[in-house]
């Protein structure tokens, strides 16, 4: 992992499409101490209970063959709805708490969503992006990986 520095006072931001943890770093560059400040999460419902609609049709030009469109992944959406609010969660926690720097710690494919969907402002103060699932780790875990 490349050299990551987490000073004092800076926020961390662990998430992954479904869980989110807000962290502030009360320690120093070499002895992360994090508190949680908030937790967000969403429920995990199945398929059957986020989105009822059967697959769409698409018909040809002919106006005799058609064929079956791809079923859209409800979880998928709901995933990167969620990664949106915590985008938008960024924007207030500069705002609301003078955040001047943010580490993002999420799987690959999560950053890539809350990159889409960063403001400018919150692009310029995240110091660091780490492409790790660190969701369900315990916080002291999380503060070694981040110190070493």
């Amino acid at each position: 992992m490349a050299d990551i520095r987490v000073p004092r006072n800076s926020w961390v931001v662990v998430c992954d499409g479904g869980k989110a943890l807000i962290m502030q770093n009360d320690g120093d560059v070499t002895g992360v101490d994090l508190k949680v400040r908030e937790t967000l999460a969403q429920p995990n419902e199945p398929d059957r209970e986020i989105g009822t609609d059967k697959p769409g049709r698409a018909h040809g030009a002919d106006g005799t063959s058609g064929s079956a469109v791809e079923e859209l992944s409800w979880h998928d959406q709901a995933e990167a709805e969620f990664l949106k609010r915590i985008a938008f969660k960024l924007d207030d926690l500069i705002i609301e708490n003078d955040a001047t720097n943010i580490v993002l710690v999420a799987p690959p494919r999560a950053l890539g969503t809350l990159r889409a969907n960063l403001s400018v402002e919150a692009q310029a103060i995240i110091s660091a992006e780490i492409p790790k699932d660190y969701t369900n780790m315990p916080i002291d875990q999380i503060e070694r990986r981040l110190a070493a």
